[in-house]
């Protein structure tokens, strides 16, 4: 077992160690789980999130022993990073990988579990969202800073933006960190793609748009062809990737 634990919550090893024996039976199933189990457990009035990773196949529980860090590895790594450049993200707590002589058995991330929050796609998929558009210029604006600090946040799906209202203002918490990509810049066709996955809805493409456009110094013309483009793109792709996926259970097996 590869066990690492931030220094800030190290009197909690035992506890962590305890609920990982007893993960399968015990705690709070959070989200449907369809790849990933996630649950929360309550350890003296705090709360953690662990998130257990899917299986791996033979050739990726290799890789990631030997080759690539694992994805808790990453999501713990990203975390801290993150929260070194003034983002924010749910206080990471620790990572842990098991092997066998092939690779990776499973893996955890562990963090601490937000409360009184929501998610962008409460927003997005309803239009009479309290500060809705003030919400996503919000998002939009987190996109950027993200940009500009050479981070893609490749996950960039509605689902993996926790917000909390402070005041007037609303606080962004990334999840789902895994998966990133690092430059030391990042030109704006690479910048606008990444919104491909967030949402096939014009008008609010149309604010992160107009919003993005305000940022960077381009055109509100210029961020809306290139996003609907690069989204439509997307959606096509997903659309072909299902038929194919539905048709390949009626091809003769050999």
């Amino acid at each position: 077992m590869n066990f690492v634990l931030s220094e800030a919550y190290s009197q909690y090893k035992n506890d962590i160690l305890n609920i990982l024996k007893n993960f399968k039976n015990e705690g709070t199933v959070v989200g449907h789980g369809n790849r990933n189990v996630v649950k929360f457990f309550i350890v003296n009035d705090l709360k953690f999130n662990f998130k257990s990773f899917k299986q791996h196949n033979i050739i990726n529980r290799h890789v990631y022993k030997y080759y690539r860090k694992s994805k808790s590895r990453r999501s713990y790594e990203y975390a801290q990073m993150l929260l070194d450049k003034g983002f924010f993200t749910p206080k990471p707590v620790a990572f842990i990988e098991n092997h066998d002589w092939i690779g990776v058995t499973s893996s955890y991330y562990v963090s601490e579990q937000l409360e009184d929050v929501f998610t962008l796609s409460d927003v997005l998929h309803n239009d009479d969202f309290t500060d809705r558009e003030k919400i996503i210029k919000a998002y939009t604006n987190l996109i950027f800073q993200l940009h500009e600090n050479g981070i893609i946040f490749i996950d960039n799906a509605s689902g993996n933006f926790l917000i909390k209202k402070t005041g007037e203002n609303f606080q962004f918490f990334l999840v789902d960190l895994n998966r990133m990509n690092f430059y030391e810049s990042i030109d704006i066709d690479k910048r606008l793609i990444n919104f491909e996955r967030l949402t096939n809805d014009l008008e609010t493409i149309k604010i992160i748009s107009a919003e993005y456009a305000r940022l960077s110094g381009n055109s509100p013309e210029f961020c809306l062809n290139k996003i609907v483009d690069f989204t439509n793109k997307k959606a096509f792709k997903r659309k072909v990737k299902k038929i194919l996926k539905f048709y390949k259970y009626f091809l003769p097996k050999h």
